[in-house]
């Protein structure tokens, strides 16, 4: 404990010197010595009214000449307008008379208006996707398909009635299920088709 308190003793004087020591050497390395500015003066003159140099400018020459009296073209002759004689004999005799023939006779009851009739037409047909395992074994086939078409023309009640490989039958059912058809037209009206049946072939490209 007393060597401690020795030790603060010595040291603090110690520290405190120092410290002012450095704090002088770092006082005269930055003291930069105040330098007499020169007396510049710069002599400048204003000249309240400055003298005016005159300029001869030369007068451009604005009088108009005689302009020369021009002749107006002569104007355009007249044509002589004609008025054509009217024929005087009728068209009758110059054409011949009109035949004479009976008006038809248009009933109305017997004239009919209806559309006529006509059977459902495909209008998109697209073709199956191939199965990929059927086309990695190399397999080719068929599938017959039957379906009915509803009055907006889409395939309806889709069956697939005989197919070589089962492997067809999922593609084709989708296949039929994309197209699309005109309906059935009968008296005017769009009726369903049944019964309707293609054959959807599978072969491999070579």
């Amino acid at each position: 404990m007393m060597g401690s308190i020795v030790r603060l003793v010595i040291g603090v004087p110690i520290a405190i010197a120092v410290t002012f020591a450095l704090f002088m050497l770092m006082r005269m390395l930055i003291f930069v010595p105040p330098q007499e500015q020169a007396d510049v003066r710069d002599d400048y003159r204003f000249d309240i009214n400055p003298t005016v140099e005159e300029v001869n400018a030369r007068a451009r020459d604005t009088s108009i000449d005689d302009v020369q009296q021009v002749d107006p073209p002569p104007p355009p002759p007249q044509v002589e307008r004609q008025a054509s004689d009217l024929p005087s004999e009728s068209l009758s005799t110059i054409v011949g008379s009109i035949p004479e023939f009976d008006a038809p006779d248009l009933n109305s009851g017997n004239v009919s208006f209806n559309i006529s009739d006509r059977n459902a037409q495909p209008l998109v047909r697209i073709p199956p996707q191939y199965p990929p395992r059927a086309a990695e074994r190399g397999i080719e086939g068929y599938c017959l398909m039957q379906f009915n078409v509803s009055p907006d023309g889409t395939p309806i009640d889709i069956v697939a009635l005989d197919c070589s490989s089962s492997m067809f039958e999922r593609s084709s059912i989708r296949a039929v299920e994309r197209w699309r058809y005109s309906p059935r037209i009968v008296n005017g009206v769009a009726q369903t088709r049944t019964g309707v049946q293609t054959q959807l072939d599978y072969q491999l490209d070579e």
